[in-house]
């Protein structure tokens, strides 16, 4: 009889549900670039390197169509044009990569500029965002392989905080 008792009580423990954790998303990286102050930043890098991405749209427009030109008449042309052809190739290739290099170092710089200038308000946000909703787990939205249910997306609310902490 004990047995039977003790085996209803083992069998009533594992049917109660267990405590269940309140989880959602956030793809914080979303709810940082559709913030003003992401947006100031972004406009504020395309006013700096403006004209040098032009620049080096421009370049490579010219190298394709230098390319294009060397490969369709580069046999037939004279030897010294040919030459000529090439060494302005490698002039502007040369310029452009400069460009590509120098947009891509003033891109890194400003992003990190603002993630470091972002950081305590964006986890001021999320904070506030798990305390409002009970969160027990906050998981990015790449970290779900599979959830039977859909689970509250946290990113557009952290968004509206970190704006309105200015």
């Amino acid at each position: 009889m004990r047995k039977l008792i003790a085996a209803i009580c083992l069998l009533g423990a594992m049917i109660v549900p267990a405590h269940a954790a309140e989880v959602a998303v956030l793809d914080w990286r979303a709810a940082l670039m559709n913030t003003q102050s992401a947006q100031q930043s972004v406009s504020q890098l395309e006013s700096e390197i403006g004209a040098q991405q032009r620049e080096a749209q421009a370049l490579g427009n010219e190298l394709q169509q230098l390319q294009q030109r060397l490969q369709s008449e580069g046999e037939v042309m004279p030897q010294a044009e040919r030459q000529a052809l090439i060494e302005e190739l490698q002039q502007k290739g040369g310029r452009f990569e400069q460009l590509r290099q120098e947009v891509m170092q003033a891109q890194q710089r400003s992003e990190q500029q603002f993630l470091e200038s972002a950081e305590a308000r964006l986890e001021q946000a999320v904070e506030q965002v798990i305390e409002r909703h009970a969160i027990d787990v906050l998981v990015e939205p790449q970290g779900v392989l599979h959830s039977a249910i859909d689970l509250p997306n946290l990113t557009d609310e952290v968004t509206q905080i970190f704006d309105s902490l200015n």
